[in-house]
């Protein structure tokens, strides 16, 4: 009786499942054939196993059109604008000296992750920077004399440059839809740009004749043109193509200039790419500063005109090369697409996009020489000469103390010394190298990109 009794308690359990199941068919099949008449397609297509969709990476995308040149320029960009960052930091100090230990609150604007150092990183620039600790011990960081001198010169170059920095800014209002731009994200393109460091505070307030700051009703702080400039109302592409000097007496409208287009050597042009090419530069798009409100996002017109505003702004920079994240603020101001990325991607010879580093940079392909600028201004031959003295070999000795300095003066004053240089960082067998010489790619430390650049010629000879 009490197998009998489990036989049927198995069976009946089996059977609940059974019609459990039958249900849950039903059910299923029910979606399905709903989900075939909304459709109209065939039952078996939902049978079969969908593979997920991943979207692809910008590294995957633009590894196999690499411009090894450029990657170096990329280099010792991140290289410069960390060495500056330090630079301004005690710039803006009373005596231009800092403790060290302040200067880990800046630490995720130099880029400089743990466990590095930022001792580490200053010793690297003895010409530039110098360590010394006072009598309580507490360590100390400052610019060299030759840092200083350095400081001073950016101060007249930039003065010296600041009509041509007046033009570009304005222009850059001029092509914007309601002709003013947030006051913060133009002051992101300051270095880009030649602008000084007190740009929001007293730079803006020097030209009432081009620009103004207004403050809208939430107190964001606007920058404002004052008067369209009819002569400044014409691309850079223009420019060199058709030798005008201004754009008096035209109205900005339709263009039909092709935009100049470089390849790296072992980039391999497919036939339907070129015939894509092709068609791109010779259809007509609105210029930079014609009114864009009436053009259609997506549109082939759209994304050509986005292509020549882009390429209008890198033509402004110093380098001829932006941070995207800085071009991506715009995109409302100007009329540019929100996947930005894939614009500049996907025409590739106009622009480089390099991967390298947590931000990525593109870059104007026309305007360079393998890695050397082709046009210099004076600003960029400066950070050349602020670049040449980064990097050292040698073995570090112990940093200065307080009572070490009084004893040095004490000397030169006795032997008629007059000056102190590079008293905070002293280095046995002190080699001054390139700064392409001073990298290893093996630490990951981004002070040193010299095996980059044979890395780099290694890969172009295989």
């Amino acid at each position: 009786m009490a197998v009998r009794f489990i036989l049927n308690h198995v069976l009946l359990n089996k059977a609940v499942q059974a019609q459990r199941l039958h249900s849950n068919d039903l059910q299923v099949f029910g979606v399905l054939s709903a989900r075939r008449i909304w459709c109209q397609q065939p039952l078996f297509v939902w049978f079969q196993i969908r593979p997920m969709t991943s979207s692809r990476r910008v590294q995957d995308r633009s590894k196999n059109k690499r411009i090894h040149h450029l990657e170096i320029v990329k280099e010792k960009w991140k290289i410069s604008s960390k060495v500056l960052f330090l630079m301004e930091v005690l710039k803006k100090e009373p005596e231009m000296v800092i403790p060290v230990r302040s200067l880990y609150q800046y630490r995720k604007k130099i880029n400089l992750p743990k466990p590095h150092k930022i001792t580490d990183f200053i010793g690297k620039c003895p010409k530039l920077f110098e360590l010394y600790k006072d009598q309580r011990g507490t360590l100390w960081c400052g610019m060299t004399k030759e840092a200083e001198d350095l400081l001073e010169e950016e101060e007249k170059l930039i003065e010296e440059q600041s009509t041509k920095a007046v033009e570009f800014v304005t222009r850059i209002l001029m092509m914007s839809v309601d002709k003013r731009i947030q006051l913060d994200k133009i002051a992101v393109f300051r270095r880009d740009f030649g602008l000084p460091i007190d740009f929001r505070t007293k730079w803006v307030n020097q030209y009432p004749q081009s620009f103004r700051v207004v403050k809208s009703k939430d107190g964001i702080e606007f920058l404002e043109l004052v008067n369209w400039n009819p002569a400044w109302a014409i691309t850079e592409l223009e420019k060199k193509a058709l030798g005008l000097n201004d754009g008096i007496g035209r109205e900005p409208g339709l263009l039909s200039l092709p935009f100049p287009l470089k390849f790296p050597p072992n980039y391999k042009k497919l036939y339907r790419h070129g015939g894509k090419i092709e068609h791109f530069q010779k259809r007509s798009y609105l210029s930079p500063y014609a009114d864009a409100r009436e053009l259609k996002a997506g549109s082939l017109e759209f994304d050509k005109r986005a292509v020549a505003v882009m390429h209008e702004l890198l033509s402004f920079t110093i380098e001829k090369r932006l941070v995207t994240d800085h071009l991506t603020h715009f995109r409302w101001e100007l009329v540019m697409p929100q996947k930005l990325m894939r614009l500049l991607l996907k025409h590739f010879g106009i622009f480089y996009v390099s991967e390298r580093g947590k931000r990525f940079s593109v870059f104007l392909t026309e305007a360079y020489e393998g890695s050397e600028l082709i046009e210099k201004c004076p600003l960029v031959l400066w950070k050349e000469k602020v670049l040449s003295l980064v990097g050292y070999r040698g073995k570090k000795k112990e940093i200065p103390t307080f009572s070490d300095l009084i004893d040095m003066e004490e000397k030169d004053f006795i032997e008629g010394g007059t000056e102190l240089d590079n008293i905070g960082a002293e280095f046995e067998g002190e080699e001054t190298m390139d700064v392409l010489e001073a990298v290893s790619l093996t630490n990951n430390d981004e002070l040193e990109i010299a095996r980059v650049c044979s890395a780099y010629k290694e890969t172009d000879k295989t």
